[in-house]
């Protein structure tokens, strides 16, 4: 199959190396992985992930976490389902 049609996108530095250095664990270039979201999103008919809006609570927490707010630290497993009641 011959392969004539680009793609063209602008990304920030710093995701397109992180992706990238996800690719080549993976042995795959970028070529090769953009071809294989393409190739899932054919097959799918959307997305090949689950694509969703937080809801409002949701990111609060977020918001809480990232600040170091309402946050239960563990020493192990063990102890986080002790806390857990489990």
């Amino acid at each position: 199959m011959n392969k004539t049609a680009m793609v063209r996108a602008r990304v920030q530095p710093k995701l397109k190396k992180s992706a990238e250095t996800v690719f080549q664990r993976l042995g795959l270039n970028a070529t090769q992985a953009i071809t294989l979201f393409y190739k899932q999103v054919e097959l799918r008919g959307g997305l090949p992930f689950d694509v969703v809006v937080a809801t409002p609570t949701t990111k609060r927490t977020f918001e809480a976490t990232d600040s170091g707010r309402d946050l239960v630290v563990c020493a192990d497993a063990d102890d986080m389902f002790e806390k857990l009641g489990l």
